[in-house]
């Protein structure tokens, strides 16, 4: 039988600084924070750090954090691309290298200015990437766009209506009320609200829009063994998957013949035939919020409904607490903070030690997703 990273390391540590829409910290400075704290969580010294994993879009780079938080001599080293489609692989990458001795105590982080900083697609001197060369003098300059060509998509071929988006961010933005980390808590939400903000990209108002944020994440990951002996209870890495569509062209992929066949079924794939449960076992879901649109095309890649039936999925309070599936119990990228989606690997790891904010009963096994429309990655969480 091949060899699987099946619950062979956990996730010991999370870390976290505060989220604002501007801190005084530069993102190394950020990163480091976080770090530290997640070490201290999980009761290991930065000197026993000997693995590193990140995003290509991370500006603090291993050299730097290494001798900063005084981490040792380091084995294993990782980036990953397409920005927030990369946040599970940071995990996925350094559960591989413990689980087959390359590293033995992996720090994966994000450190991010969005916030304070600036908007990525202002910068006109770099040239623009082939897919977009051919949207971008017409009009499509912001993932917003992208998006929103795709929701509308969305909407004429199944029926999908502004109400189901709603209901998205609503959940979301229930979550951040409960937690008061989040920069939505204590500012709720009405529909009325929703309906008359103002347009970013029709049919995507500002409240289907993630937020804008400068803050920093950051997890440890050891082996099952190791694990038993930290200071929580383990949360194992259960399963995990990235995902690159045959002939894929990243959020602009209108001229794809299926472009609502998105990155998140071609993960799914390869996360469910590496585990011993399945959609209808997961008790509560991080799914990846850049954009509301997000979770109904998500919510049927993962399996948890069948094409076409993912806005009809949020209805009836499925999204909220006690509903069939509760999602992005920390408010998410769209109510909680915007850092690439790690702040939804830690809830995850919040879920099943049973400390979050908005608790989902006996939660003992949880999905995150990381950017679908790009090429993306998942885990699978278990306590």
């Amino acid at each position: 039988m091949a060899a699987t990273l099946k619950d062979a390391t956990a996730i010991v540590g999370i870390g976290q600084t505060a989220f604002a829409k501007r801190l005084p910290q530069s993102e190394k400075e950020l990163a480091c924070r976080a770090i530290l704290a997640a070490l201290a969580d999980a009761g290991i010294d930065p000197g026993e750090v000997d693995a590193f994993s990140s995003y290509t879009m991370e500006e603090t780079d291993e050299v730097e954090v290494a001798k900063a938080i005084g981490a040792g001599d380091v084995t294993f080293f990782s980036r990953i691309g397409y920005g927030g489609g990369g946040s599970c692989a940071t995990v996925g990458h350094l559960a591989a290298a413990v689980a087959t001795g390359q590293a033995t105590v992996g720090v994966a982080w994000r450190s991010r200015k969005r916030g304070s900083g600036p908007r990525p697609w202002k910068n006109t001197a770099v040239q623009l990437p082939t897919p977009g060369q051919w949207t971008r003098p017409f009009g499509l300059l912001r993932p917003a766009d992208e998006i929103g060509m795709l929701a509308r998509r969305y909407m004429h071929e199944y029926g999908a209506t502004r109400d189901h988006l709603f209901n998205v961010a609503m959940a979301c933005r229930n979550r951040a009320n409960e937690n008061p980390a989040a920069m939505m808590y204590e500012r709720p939400l009405t529909r009325e609200m929703y309906m008359t903000s103002r347009m970013i990209s029709d049919p995507l108002c500002l409240f289907d829009n993630c937020l804008e944020t400068d803050g920093a994440l950051a997890c440890v990951i050891v082996s099952a063994e190791r694990a038993r002996d930290c200071r929580h209870k383990p949360v194992y890495v259960h399963s995990a998957a990235q995902g690159l569509p045959s002939q894929h062209h990243g959020m602009v992929n209108y001229w794809n013949d299926d472009p609502l066949s998105g990155p998140a079924w071609t993960a799914a794939r390869h996360l469910w035939k590496q585990a011993d449960f399945g959609p209808q076992d997961v008790d509560v879901a991080q799914i990846y919020d850049a954009f509301t649109p997000l979770i109904p095309l998500s919510l049927e890649g993962y399996g948890f409904c069948g094409r076409g039936e993912g806005a009809a999925f949020t209805e009836g309070g499925s999204l909220e607490l006690g509903g069939r599936l509760p999602i992005n119990t920390g408010g998410g990228g769209l109510s909680e903070a915007y850092v690439h989606g790690f702040n939804l690997i830690n809830e995850g790891v919040k879920q099943l030690r049973g400390v979050s904010t908005a608790q989902v009963p006996d939660a003992a096994t949880c999905l995150v997703t990381a950017g679908e429309g790009v090429p993306t990655s998942a885990i699978l969480l278990r306590s």
